[in-house]
């Protein structure tokens, strides 16, 4: 946990809900800010009601609210009421940043504009995730963005069809956009002493994420397919391999070198020098062959040699598993923040990726 707290004399405001605004807002609050989230009274965040069938349902709090709600004070106000609405603009003189995902005309509805907040604060910093862009309003989900912007064609497999991820990948891409974003705002701000309006939306937060996708498709006009776990680019890379205990692994092959290390630890060093896997071009094209021969070899070694064995040669492999086995280890229960929301003992993880010396 980091102790430092670079945010400490920092005020953010939260009008956002969901996972990708809220997130952010975490993101400022555990590293020292005081960000006060601000709900309305009978339309509080959507997510307090996204529970598990296992959740208490007279609970004011769920675990996907709390996965992105941390260390945060909050208030009930109604904007369109003029008492709450003045008592926004009390809090907004001494903020200086405010996180929205409005639709498109909302912030006119409830008085909240650019213009309007900065006659008020002109050093606010005004950070909004939008779904297709500031001049679209289109109602947008993490699932919607995911269809709309190729990623649920790539994932899966033939015989699946299209599979949305099972994180809402574009809204945690779109809200370290924003991060990014008002980080840099804040530097700036040091020096013009001037406010700055940040937009993210999902849709280029979603795009600018294809990375190598993106250039297989502008450059050769590859469109990806849905190969599973299985790399477009490299082989064997992603293939699920099962051990002798019927535990399940995969290997990231990224070099000739590692591919010679893996044949040599299993006694297949013929398949080093054969013609069809010598080269990653050529594995590429022999991928299910290759699967096939390596798999006979893989079946006759338990799970913890063969990963301690590729571990000392520096041989990319990882055991598959399952969430309750990743938080049996002690660097994931590490990263576990917990917090009492509205009385209910919350955890989730931190929203700090990087490590302060």
């Amino acid at each position: 946990m980091i102790e430092n707290k670079p945010f400490k004399d920092i005020k953010v405001i939260d009008l956002s809900s969901v996972l990708a605004g809220p997130s952010v807002g975490t993101f400022f609050a555990e590293l020292g800010a005081h960000v006060l989230k601000i709900e309305h009274p009978n339309n509080a965040d959507v997510t307090r009601s996204w529970k598990l069938a296992s959740e208490d349902t007279s609970e004011s709090v769920s675990a996907y609210f709390s996965a992105v709600n941390y260390k945060k004070d909050y208030l009930s106000l109604d904007l369109k009421n003029e008492k709450d609405y003045a008592t926004f603009i009390e809090y907004i003189q001494g903020a200086d940043i405010l996180l929205s995902n409005f639709k498109k005309g909302d912030d006119e509805k409830l008085n909240v504009t650019d213009e309007q907040l900065r006659l008020i604060n002109p050093t606010l910093i005004i950070g909004k995730i939008t779904g297709f862009g500031n001049e679209s309003d289109r109602v947008a989900y993490d699932l919607i963005l995911q269809a709309e912007t190729g990623f649920m064609s790539m994932n899966g497999t033939q015989e699946s069809g299209p599979v949305k991820m099972p994180v809402a990948l574009i809204d945690v891409l779109a809200a370290h956009h924003l991060k990014e974003g008002l980080l840099i705002a804040l530097l700036q701000r040091q020096a013009s002493k001037k406010g700055s309006t940040l937009t993210v939306s999902l849709y280029d937060a979603a795009i600018c994420s294809l990375a190598n996708q993106a250039s297989n498709y502008l450059m050769e006009h590859h469109i990806p397919q849905r190969i599973g776990s299985l790399h477009p680019n490299i082989a064997p890379y992603g293939e699920i391999f099962t051990t002798k205990n019927n535990d399940q692994i995969t290997f990231a092959i990224g070099s000739n070198l590692h591919f010679e290390k893996l044949c040599t630890f299993l006694k297949c060093e013929e398949l080093i020098n054969d013609d069809r896997f010598k080269e990653n071009k050529e594995r590429v094209k022999n991928r299910m062959l290759l699967f096939e021969r390596l798999q006979e070899k893989i079946k006759l070694f338990e799970t913890v040699t063969l990963l301690n064995a590729m571990h000392q040669r520096f041989v990319p492999a990882g055991e598959i598993k399952n969430l309750e086995a990743v938080f049996q280890e002690q660097a994931a229960q590490n990263l576990i923040r917990t917090e009492t929301i509205n009385g209910k003992e919350t955890q989730r993880i931190t929203s700090i990726g990087f490590k302060w010396q």
